[in-house]
């Protein structure tokens, strides 16, 4: 073999190992980007993307991605002030608003201690139902926006669900007396322990079992599988498949197919999601039910 054979096969041996160093310190650098990334999205890490290596496209990409970064964490402190604006604003508006309703609802009482004929009995009554349901939704409003900054507080500790479920179906006994519901409820006797924030999974309960009478014309069902998971069902017509995937929608109540002012399960929904849990609606042979996982 000549020694040009030889010079050429050393050169291309050389030129394979220098391309293969090449692609090892871009993988590096990848990887390098990627773990960056993945620290930024975790940690909300205030660091940047930086690459060990000299590569111009590279040491490019970096650059570019940490100008998305730096706009992404623009919009994001945007965001996070207009949501504290909201929150406050939706707050003062709640407590603007307790004072005048409980006020008209004192003065109802009042004039329900008069006599009164049968038609002005009738209109007081409708304005005490106005009244009561928009303080309902006063109510509402205010826990919405308290939901905004909750996630920071959470506390979450080992509970039992079993527990937690029979204490808030007992507080709701004379609710289901008064409307001649007989609540079919079956819970598996064997404890079930979760991990999660036991006053907020109280008002996911309330918020769903309220909401539930509210609605419900017969059947109440609460069923606690073995599993923790909590099956919670009643009839009613006032639904449909079109209107039950926005259900959970700010702004949904059911009386009529469309937005308006209140939350309807909205709330229940987010506080589940910040114990860590998920909740989803179906609507099978006129049934609205209700199922929560932690």
């Amino acid at each position: 073999m000549s020694i040009y054979w030889i010079l050429l096969i050393i050169c291309l041996i050389l030129i394979i190992i220098f391309l293969i160093a090449k692609i090892i310190i871009i993988n590096i650098s990848i990887k390098e980007i990627e773990l960056n990334i993945e620290k930024i999205l975790e940690d909300d890490s205030k660091c940047l993307i930086t690459v060990s290596t000299n590569n111009r496209k590279l040491k490019r990409l970096a650059s570019n991605l940490n100008l998305y970064i730096h706009e992404f964490r623009k919009q994001e402190r945007k965001y996070k002030n207009g949501n504290q604006e909201l929150q406050m604003v939706i707050t003062n508006i709640s407590h603007d608003l307790r004072t005048p309703l409980t006020a008209i609802k004192g003065y109802i009482d009042l004039i329900e201690i008069d006599k009164l004929n049968i038609n002005q009995q009738k209109y007081l009554k409708i304005i005490g139902d106005k009244v009561d349901v928009l303080t309902n939704l006063t109510e509402q409003l205010y826990d919405y926006s308290k939901c905004l900054d909750l996630k920071d507080k959470i506390k979450k500790e080992k509970v039992c669900i079993n527990e937690v479920l029979e204490e808030v179906l007992i507080s709701y006994y004379e609710l289901f007396k008064k409307k001649n519901i007989t609540p079919i409820i079956t819970i598996n006797k064997d404890k079930i322990f979760k991990y999660f924030d036991r006053n907020m999974f109280i008002r996911v309960l309330e918020n769903i079992i309220s909401n539930a009478l509210k609605y419900s014309e017969k059947n109440f069902k609460v069923n606690l599988l073995k599993n923790g998971k909590i099956i919670i069902s009643n009839e009613t017509k006032k639904l449909n498949l079109t209107n039950i995937s926005k259900i959970f929608n700010r702004y949904y109540t059911l009386e009529s197919g469309e937005k308006s002012s209140g939350v309807g399960l909205s709330i229940a929904k987010q506080l589940i999601e910040l114990c860590g849990g998920n909740i989803n609606a179906k609507y099978k042979n006129s049934n609205l039910i209700i199922e929560i996982e932690l």
